[in-house]
């Protein structure tokens, strides 16, 4: 039906004669001519209809916006002062000859010339992609998984499908649970990733695999988080952590430079104890050069039980964070501030405005000031390389408390400063604790089948709380591109860990008794990496919300505004699946 398509109609084409097919992207009738803008995947091309072909001219002069047409007529080049240098076709325009409607479009739902709700986008997504800013996204998420299936051919990997109906494990966040109708009363689960098969792809010889791969995950939504997301997922056997991330690394770097001709800087690799210190997270982003600095030991003794009481105690923290030029803050820019970090269980925030750096308490401005000699002030602002001008800013509480909450400021701050500096700033973060503890329990920071580093299955349950992991994860601009580790690869190891995480060996035998008989037949060294593609995809172009680059999407609130998913079933299909449904109360 076509013989190019509309972006690539250019000046090599002057004088022949074209066949395009699309959507009317705007038709302006000026009286003794009609300008047809016609749109398709590849770009815009301007149509021009004169009156000498009256039957033409009065369908073009019928045109809406998003009838799909096609197009018949003869390039030619525009007149100087008529050329658009900001289109690739902006040097021709196509004589119309012959026109075709295709389909009319009904008036429109949604005027993307104003402000549309993100829900209304949803529910008229086919509209919505059909916008050249949408389609040039999903272009380029095209293209970068094709890259990427390039690089990992190349480099001797094997794309491996993986099943989608599976068993529920432990992995984090709640299982999306699907119904068995031959075995009434189980359940599927869908996979929150590939973790487990793609280890058993290396017990199973397959050495290098990947695949690019939906996962499930049923948890609290936000801007990079979606109910099913895309991995690109990566196993190795017999490769170490050093070379799983240099080989990944060299993935990203290859995807930056072809895509967006981008020469990422050096990769530094930072642990996790030392981000988590300098910059309150474990993916830090290194553009913002804010960092906290403890103090606890200068705060000790003193009167101020605020400082003091944390500063005493082994599951405390007190820190600080300079704003450089931070003293021009007013009374409410700090209430805000103070706010902001009692969202994230902050009790309240004190600070300290530098007038004159050495003057200890005469030099400086606070309300806290009172409670500290000349001698501690001082060396609070040496400390901070603080200089006039300057403000300081105080967390003093449990540890995780006053790393969360600075964190969170420290971010804020340098947004609010315009204090970022480059556009890309990637880096590792390497040796994660095996383990964190709440309510009295262990769980994995990452999953529990991750290796620890230099330890003996004995030692790793007599002090969980040492245990480092052999894991590393990428972040790039403070957003976690991927994560991944060395694997447990036997069995007595991995049976240690689910003990530490208080899964019995008969329960562990129940949900993961196949991944342990696995283990026992000569298991290969093993470990991957898995990344966020979406994620990728939403830094690669700009976009504030993975949403803004799958095709797709589901709401904040795991909807679908179009296909009004997720809905009722009826109730011969909830009788079949042996189900009852319990109403909610009116």
């Amino acid at each position: 039906m076509r013989s190019h398509y509309c972006g690539n109609v250019t000046e090599t084409l002057a004088g022949q004669e074209v066949t395009l097919v699309g959507w009317v992207n705007r038709a302006r009738n000026m009286g003794g001519v009609v300008f047809l803008d016609l749109r398709d995947r590849e770009g815009i091309v301007q149509v021009v209809y004169d009156p000498d072909l009256p039957e033409v001219f009065a369908t073009a002069s019928s045109l809406k916006s998003e009838f799909c047409v096609q197009v018949k007529g003869v390039v030619r080049l525009r007149p100087d002062s008529q050329v658009n240098n900001n289109m690739t076709t902006g040097g021709i325009e196509v004589l119309g000859k012959e026109l075709t409607i295709i389909n009319a479009a009904a008036p429109l739902p949604i005027d993307f010339n104003t402000d549309v709700s993100e829900e209304q986008r949803l529910k008229y997504r086919y509209l919505d992609l059909r916008r050249p800013e949408m389609t040039a996204k999903m272009k380029f998420r095209a293209k970068v998984t094709s890259e990427v299936r390039r690089f990992l051919d190349d480099a001797g990997f094997m794309d491996v499908e993986t099943p989608i109906l599976t068993a529920a494990t432990p992995e984090g966040a709640r299982d999306y649970l699907v119904p068995s109708r031959t075995h009434k009363g189980q359940f599927f689960a869908l996979p929150q990733s590939p973790q487990l098969f793609k280890q058993l792809l290396m017990m199973a010889g397959m050495d290098k695999y990947y695949q690019i791969v939906k996962c499930f995950r049923d948890e609290d939504l936000r801007a990079d988080r979606q109910p099913e997301f895309t991995q690109i997922d990566i196993e190795t056997s017999f490769l170490t952590a050093e070379q799983v991330m240099a080989e990944t690394e060299a993935m990203i770097r290859t995807l930056f430079k072809k895509m967006l001709d981008v020469d990422l800087p050096e990769f530094p690799h930072m642990t996790y104890e030392e981000a988590m210190r300098r910059y309150g997270s474990d993916k830090p982003d290194l553009r913002n050069p804010l960092e906290l600095v403890d103090v606890a030991d200068l705060v000790k003794d003193v009167e101020f039980a605020v400082f003091a009481g944390p500063a005493n105690d082994p599951e405390g923290r007190v820190t600080t964070l300079r704003i450089p030029g931070g003293a021009s803050l007013s009374r409410k820019q700090l209430d805000d501030y103070t706010k902001f970090v009692g969202i994230y269980g902050a009790k309240g925030m004190a600070w300290i405005k530098v007038n004159e750096a050495g003057k200890g308490v005469e030099g400086v401005q606070s309300p806290v000031a009172k409670f500290l000699s000349d001698e501690i002030v001082n060396a609070i602002v040496a400390r901070n390389n603080a200089e006039a001008g300057d403000i300081i800013l105080f967390g003093a509480d449990s540890y995780k408390v006053v790393t969360d909450a600075m964190g969170a400021l420290r971010l804020k701050a340098g947004e609010d400063f315009n204090l970022l500096s480059g556009d890309w700033a990637p880096m590792w973060v390497v040796d994660f604790p095996m383990f964190e503890k709440a309510d009295g329990r262990y769980y994995a920071l990452h999953h529990p089948f991750t290796a620890p580093r230099d330890m003996t299955p004995a030692e790793l349950e007599a002090n969980p709380d040492g245990a480092i992991s052999d894991a590393y994860d990428m972040v790039l601009n403070g957003v976690e591109l991927g994560g991944g580790s060395v694997r447990i690869h036997r069995a007595e190891m991995q049976s240690a860990a689910f003990r530490v995480l208080g899964i019995s060996d008969e329960e562990a035998k129940e949900k993961f008794g196949f991944l342990l008989d696995a283990l026992k037949y000569g298991t290969p060294p093993h470990a991957g990496l898995a990344f966020g593609l979406d994620r990728l995809i939403m830094l690669m172009v700009g976009a504030e919300s993975i949403r803004e680059v799958m095709a797709f999407p589901k709401t904040t609130t795991a909807a679908c505004p179009m296909t009004n998913a997720p809905g009722f079933a009826n109730q011969e299909q909830l009788t079949e699946l042996g189900i009852s449904h319990i109403k909610k109360d009116a």
